[in-house]
Parts: structure tokens; sequence; C-alpha cells
């Protein structure tokens, strides 16, 4: 039986269609495995087709041929995500944007850019320029700068730059999947529709974000024996704006033992780690403040070595994960935000409650200008059952969880517009063909469709 499907991509781009069956595979997946519920979840998913386009005309014409054939599309950039957003649920083509990757304009505080661009070799280019990101994710060595605007939401960078939603975007061009491919330039509050909608409502080809001067960033870990004093020290950074930083992260033991490239420096047991990037005109003043606290420096970075070898943000966001995982495939993780107030009790009463179950792992970072000690705690897991009443305690207390075991968006719990999110895909994707079955329950969002 003749593909006819099939056969129309051949004809449109030969040299783009993927034909292997393996690679079609892995290219129908991502980081989902973070998870043990979505391992399961979404075992099988794949798609019949895929295409790596190298043209904007092509990939137009290739969503065009989608359209009229009503084929489901799921776009992938790296494939770095952790909640399947790049996971085909229905099948049908896959379209790696990797190839769409060149650099357009790099202007004084801004670069527009193709969304396939990998992120690492974007900052390599702008920092030609005396400019640097604001924000990016720990994989930014692979992920792709499109991929982290529809698939992300903060990084190494929102200690003070806050998440992709806090000015972190400033325009987007998007294709539709209406009965005529349109091309929109998306800017100001209309990109709230499109900033971590998983693809959802349109295909994000081309960003455009701002950069800043570079500064010359030191990379510090400073230990501690008690988990309340680094925890303390680093919400004192954090919170002292005339501190310079990119990154603020602290990880209760036997986390750092993780590490594996740090099993030199981190030689003890009983060691809270606080992980630091801090501008190098302000790191004295920096570990004269851990003393205060009791933290002793064990490793610095110079600001001469930035980016040459492994850095300390490699061990940092949800890269501290990967690590674990590395090191005991039963380890998964939570998302959560603890309240800046109450922090501590909340952080006490999980440990009292949970112990060594629950490792406590936060990132500071500004979502919406406040400040908040965001969680990526580690989680021994036994089952869903006792994932979900960990989940529930940390409710319970106030320290909000965004699940990271679901591939609903929204449905972990991201304070995301979602009523506004299905306007916007009724609108540009009326057949409903883009990353199918990502959104709520119908019912949860039918008043809108």
């Amino acid at each position: 039986m003749v593909d006819h499907f099939f056969t129309k991509l051949i004809e449109l781009a030969p040299e783009a269609v993927v034909k292997d069956t393996e690679i079609v595979a892995k290219l129908s997946k991502d980081y989902y495995w973070y998870s043990p519920i979505l391992e399961k979840d979404l075992a099988g998913k794949q798609a019949e087709y895929v295409i790596v386009p190298e043209t904007e005309k092509i990939l137009k014409d290739t969503l065009q041929l989608a359209v009229e054939e009503k084929i489901p599309v799921t776009l992938r950039g790296a494939g770095t995500g952790n909640y399947g957003q790049a996971v085909p649920m229905t099948g049908g083509l896959v379209v790696d944007l990797s190839k769409l990757n060149k650099v357009i304009e790099i202007g004084d505080g801004f670069v527009k850019v193709q969304a396939g661009m990998r992120i690492r070799e974007l900052e390599k280019q702008i920092s030609n320029t005396g400019q640097e990101l604001t924000i990016y994710p720990s994989t930014f060595v692979k992920a792709t700068i499109g991929g982290f605007i529809a698939g992300g939401s903060g990084g190494i960078g929102s200690v003070t730059w806050g998440n992709l939603w806090d000015g972190n975007v400033l325009s987007a061009k998007v294709l539709t999947m209406e009965e005529d491919i349109q091309e929109l330039i998306i800017e100001g509050e209309e990109l709230m529709d499109y900033i971590h909608s998983y693809g959802t409502t349109g295909i994000i080809t081309e960003v455009t974000i701002p950069i800043k001067p570079v500064t010359s960033w030191v990379q510090e870990l400073i230990s501690f024996t008690h988990l309340q004093e680094a925890f303390q020290f680093s919400k004192q950074i954090a919170q002292d704006n005339s501190l310079k930083k990119r990154l603020v992260s602290v990880c209760e033991d036997p986390i750092p033992s993780f590490f594996r490239p740090l099993k030199k420096i981190v030689t003890n047991k009983d060691q809270h780690l606080v992980l630091i990037e801090i501008a190098e005109q302000d790191h004295g003043r920096l570990v004269e403040i851990a003393h205060t606290h009791n933290g002793i420096s064990i490793h610095t970075v110079e600001a001469e070595f930035y980016r040459k070898g492994i850095g300390i943000s490699d061990f940092t966001w949800n890269h501290t994960t990967l690590w674990a995982l590395k090191a005991d495939k039963s380890w998964t993780y939570l998302q959560n935000f603890f309240s800046l107030e109450s922090v501590l009790s909340q952080i006490a009463q999980i440990k009292e409650r949970f112990g060594d179950e629950v490792l406590i792992h936060v990132e500071w970072l500004r979502d919406r200008g406040k400040l908040i000690p965001a969680g990526l705690p580690l989680v021994k897991y036994q089952s869903k059952e006792r994932l979900y009443e960990i989940i529930d305690f940390f409710n319970e207390i106030g320290a909000s969880v965004n699940d990271p075991h679901t591939y609903l968006l929204g449905a972990g719990g991201w304070n995301l517009q979602l009523e506004s999110i299905a306007k916007k895909k009724k609108e540009n994707d009326p057949f409903k063909l883009l990353n199918q079955e990502k959104l709520p329950a119908y019912d949860l969002i039918k008043d809108y469709l």
C-alpha cells in the first residue's frame, strides 16, 4: 500500500525527510524519562513521519501539506524537555527545527535568531559583540532557543533577570496552521500565548531576545556543615541587589556526592553546597559574607576560565537531577515554589516527614519581579501513590508544586493563561493538528473553545 502523505513529503523535500525508522523513533522522544510516571505513560508514542527542513520555504510547504492532509504535527528542537513536550501523542509528523539555526541580526541589546539555533552557539556568537544572554537552561549545550522558549521557563540568570515571560522574549515570528498558513509577528502581551505553550498555538520560527553587556563571571562552590546556614547565606546573596549574580543554587548533602566530575573537590561527608556565579568585582565580598555564615570556599573557577571545560552551572537546575539519575536511577524530582517568608519552616517540615527520601535542592529566581526560592527537590521514587502523597504534603504546607510528572500543559500547576492559550489555539490551529492531547482535559477549557 502506497503511503500518500509520505510520497508527497518525499516529492517536497527528499533530503529533509527522515527514512531511518530508528532515527524516527529517536526524534519522537525527549527527556521525559526523568519521570518514572511519564516514562511509562509515553512509552511507544511515535511519529509516522519526521522531517528536518533546512529552509523556511520547506517548513511552510510541509505545514501546508499537513493541513491539507489533516496530519497531526509536533515540533521539536533538541528534545531536551522533561515533560514530553516534543512527544507526538497521536503519531503523525514530527518537524525538527534544528537546521533552521542562523543568527539573523545582533544589535545593541538584542539578537534575532532562527528557532533551531543551539543556545551555546548563540552565546558564542553574541559574545563577539561584547554581549551575553540574560537567561538560559542547564541544557545550554544541546537546547535550541526556540525549544527553550516554547517548552522551558527559566534557568541560569533567572535570579537576576526572571523567567521567560519577564521580558526575556521581545518578539517572535510564528506560523499558523490555518487552511492557508499565515506568518505572524508576535510582540508584547500576545507573546504569553506562545511562551511555554509547547507549540500548541503556533510554530515559532524566529525569536528576538534581549542580551546584556558581557560580565566577567567567577564560579564558586561554598561548603556548609548545616543546611540552614547554607540556605541563609544563599538567601542573603540572592536578596542583595548590589551583588551582580547569574546563579545561586543550594544542594543538600548527599546531593554533591552525585557530581562525579567534582569528586576530588567534594571530598567530605556532610557537605551542603551553595553553587554561585558572581561578577568578578563582587567575588571577594561574596567569600567574606560566606565566612559570616560559617561557609568555606572549596572551589573557585576564575573568570578567565569561564566556559572552558565543565562549569558550576552544569550541576544546577535540572542537571542536578541528571547527576542523581546517573548515580541511582530510582531518583526523580519535583518542582515547587517555597514561601520566601516561611521557607526554612517548610524545609524543616519536609525533612521531619520524609527524611532522606526527599533531598532539598533550591534555585533562587525572580518570577514576575518577585524573588522566590524555587525547589527542584530530589525524591527517591517508590510508587506513583507515594510520589503524590509527597506532592500533597508540599501543597498542604504552602510549598506549591508544579507537577513535572504530567505531559498536560498547565496541569502541573504553572501559572499559565490557559483560557487565552485555548482561544489562540482555536484561532491559529482550527483543525487541532498542533501537538495534540497536550492541552488539559476538555472540560477544563471547553468554555474557551
